[in-house]
């Protein structure tokens, strides 16, 4: 093994990770322990091998002696199965261990010489032996760069740290993020920020579903993120429904709290739908949603009038447009009916429920008044008018009387015009 040949780096520059994994000593190298990969490895990056080749020939190595890094389903045997081998759990879980540090400590420094999925396995396998702060901080650092590139089964880290109560590594997520966000602006792309937005999201609807979640780990997971990473906030929307449906015992301030994260003029026309029929939302988020979805046909009714008004007479002021068929304008002017029609529906659905809560209010109001006075009052008039209930003191009506006035007008009141002739 020692006496193994080196390939030249003409050889290796020109060929594709594959090409030269295959028809090589990809399958060679692998037979060799840690000790002697490292030094063969030092050889060739001391050759001028580039840095993508160098992460092909580590993450082929780690799949070769811990299947767990290779990323497959199928149940493939490696060199060295650690869970197979007749020695202790403790003294498997040391080599792991081992063999995790020595990895993350010869990858290549460049960018995007590593994959990143490969790098979130090595760092859930490093995770659950509790490989060194050191070098966890450091695979941390090389995930949050190329975070664009990962997936969300990779990034669905177990939480392996008895202090966390989710099933999920939520902190975790959410440092690789908040390093992720302060990179430099030529660190990150627009369309980065715009993937990870999204992979955030779909993170956050599926550890939502964890009843250990609380409110401020979500939010601040969601709020991680600058505004404007987030072209559409249906995926947030999904997020934060779900974890209404998982968290029923939510206050109706923290219900409000965990809407303000959603932007209702982000949402599409479905999800404003969803929205304002979705009975877990507060009433002034449905509110919201209805106002947003009613100012965006407004606004699409005035750019598509612009079409078919007067012309402007100055042509360099005039913006430039394309103009629209009769049979385009017909089937836009059905949609934009019809989107009319269901805010009208929606916002009668909504005030319904309004009215609804004040009457209930009402009669609560009115409940705990009787209670306060502790028997029904009566206004002055003629034996047989209808008797109306007094709101409160300084009303037509009330005065001050004692036990045995209230006495006699019940008794007075209660004798009729046939018995008082009688009397007479």
């Amino acid at each position: 093994m020692k006496n193994m040949k080196l390939p030249d780096s003409d050889d290796m520059k020109g060929k594709p990770a594959t090409e030269f994994g295959v028809e090589y000593w990809f399958d060679d190298a692998c037979i060799l322990d840690m000790d002697y990969f490292v030094k063969t490895l030092s050889g060739i990056k001391a050759k001028g091998v580039r840095p993508d080749l160098i992460g092909s020939i580590i993450a082929h190595y780690a799949s070769k002696w811990l299947p767990d890094l290779s990323g497959d389903d199928a149940n493939s045997k490696g060199l060295t199965h650690f869970e197979e081998s007749p020695e202790s759990v403790t003294a498997s879980w040391m080599k792991k261990r081992f063999f995790v540090e020595t990895l993350a400590g010869i990858l290549p420094p460049e960018k995007d010489s590593v994959p990143c999925n490969f790098l979130l396995r090595l760092l859930r396998i490093g995770n659950m032996v509790g490989i060194e702060p050191a070098y966890r901080a450091e695979l941390e650092k090389r995930i949050s760069c190329q975070l664009d590139q990962a997936s969300l089964k990779e990034l669905m880290i177990p939480a392996f740290s008895h202090t966390c109560g989710t099933l999920l590594d939520v902190e975790l997520v959410l440092r690789l993020v908040r390093l992720f966000v302060n990179l430099d602006e030529a660190a990150k792309s627009g369309a980065a920020l715009v993937k990870v937005a999204k992979l955030v999201d779909s993170y956050l609807a599926e550890a939502a579903v964890d009843a250990n979640l609380t409110l401020p780990e979500f939010t601040a997971l969601a709020g991680a993120l600058p505004s404007h990473a987030r072209a559409m906030d249906d995926g947030l929307y999904r997020a934060v429904d779900t974890y209404l449906r998982a968290h029923p015992s939510l206050s109706k301030q923290e219900r409000k709290s965990l809407c303000r994260l959603i932007d209702s003029r982000k949402l599409s026309p479905d999800a404003s739908l969803h929205a304002a029929q979705n009975d877990r939302l507060p009433v002034r988020a449905v509110i919201q949603v209805l106002f947003s979805e009613h100012t965006k046909i407004n606004r699409h009714l005035d750019w598509s009038s612009s079409f078919s008004g007067p012309r402007s007479p100055n042509p360099a002021v005039e913006p430039p447009a394309r103009c629209m068929s009769k049979r385009d304008m017909t089937a836009q002017q059905i949609e934009i009916k019809r989107l009319r029609e269901d805010v009208l529906r929606l916002q009668r659905q909504c005030n319904s429920m309004q009215a609804q809560i004040d009457r209930l209010m009402e009669k609560k109001k009115s409940f705990f008044k009787w209670r306060k006075l502790g028997m029904p009052l009566f206004k002055p008039g003629s034996v047989g008018e209808k008797d109306e209930e007094v709101e409160g003191e300084g009303e037509v009506g009330f005065e001050r009387r004692t036990p045995m006035d209230m006495k006699t007008k019940l008794v007075q009141g209660r004798i009729t015009p046939k018995w008082r002739k009688s009397m007479s």
